[in-house]
């Protein structure tokens, strides 16, 4: 498990110390861990945490793109808890290389995990 940086106000954590945090279901399992953030360059919103789901359900080590808003941190569990099922993840949107910056492909993700868009958060903000 990642070390988190402690900030002066503690809601703040470097993307280097997201790396390796655990990811938790809503059972209170560990279900996997953050590989990496993807961040919208323009507004600087975390839009996708890509999740190592190591022989999560019966799948294999990979990486899937989730939406940022289909995760909470939980300090108790000094972790992330998604509702994410193993149904959802392989039955998820192809999301390749061609998929980034895509609206329909990333919409049909958003959709997919039931989160928000991104861009709509930003616009709210």
């Amino acid at each position: 498990m990642a070390k988190a940086t402690v900030h002066p106000n503690r809601q703040l954590i470097s993307s280097e110390d997201v790396k390796g945090t655990r990811v938790f279901a809503t059972d209170g399992t560990q279900v996997g861990d953050i590989g990496h953030l993807v961040i919208d360059k323009v507004s600087g919103r975390v839009a996708y945490v890509a999740i190592r789901f190591g022989g999560f359900l019966g799948l294999g080590h990979s990486h899937y793109p989730v939406p940022w808003a289909a995760l909470k941190y939980d300090v108790n569990l000094g972790g992330y808890v998604t509702g994410i099922t193993e149904r959802q993840l392989r039955e998820a949107p192809v999301f390749g290389e061609e998929g980034w910056g895509d609206r329909s492909v990333e919409a049909a993700v958003h959709k997919h995990y039931g989160a928000p868009n991104y861009w709509d958060l930003a616009a709210r903000a």
